[in-house]
């Protein structure tokens, strides 16, 4: 949970630019990468980073430029990670002038639970790092190299000249 802006901005940052590092690696033709028949695929998945879903941030009162949870998946993979950039920095730029340290204390109804903003911000972050893992095992199927997020990926170990550890 979050307690003051600037722990949140300096997460989100770090966490946007891992997010950024995959989804610059996607291709068009990668956008239809499906796990299993009837699952979401690569391309919904990563779009479902950038519009405003399921009222986390919206519901706790954040009010900020994002496509609608209903607005229909671009079938270019840079017109995705164009729209990650300028949603983030509607984001930070959101929180930074609509919040407070002290408003991070404020609670919210969610689901049927009552958060605070605090831990709201940080459900959110998690979120994002949840959606980014499964976007590694459809880009892993499609074929894409993957970034390492917190250490190095298999890719990034050979190109040290390492053994990828077992």
């Amino acid at each position: 949970m979050y307690t003051t802006i600037p722990s949140f901005i300096t997460d989100y940052e770090n966490e946007s630019r891992s997010t950024l590092k995959l989804l610059d690696t996607l291709t068009d033709a990668s956008l239809s990468q499906e796990v299993a028949p009837g699952f979401r695929t690569l391309g919904p998945l990563a779009w479902h980073l950038v519009h405003k879903d399921h009222g986390l941030l919206t519901g706790a009162g954040l009010s900020f430029k994002a496509p609608a949870a209903e607005s229909e998946t671009p079938a270019s993979a840079v017109s995705i990670a164009e729209a990650y950039r300028a949603v983030t920095q509607s984001i930070l730029s959101a929180v930074c002038g609509h919040w407070s340290d002290e408003a991070l204390e404020e609670t919210v109804q969610m689901f049927g639970q009552t958060w605070t903003k605090g831990q709201t911000l940080s459900i959110f972050v998690k979120h994002e790092i949840h959606h980014r893992g499964q976007l590694t095992i459809l880009m892993r199927q499609a074929g894409l190299p993957v970034a390492g997020m917190y250490g190095p990926s298999k890719e990034e170990w050979s190109a040290i000249g390492m053994d990828t550890p077992v």
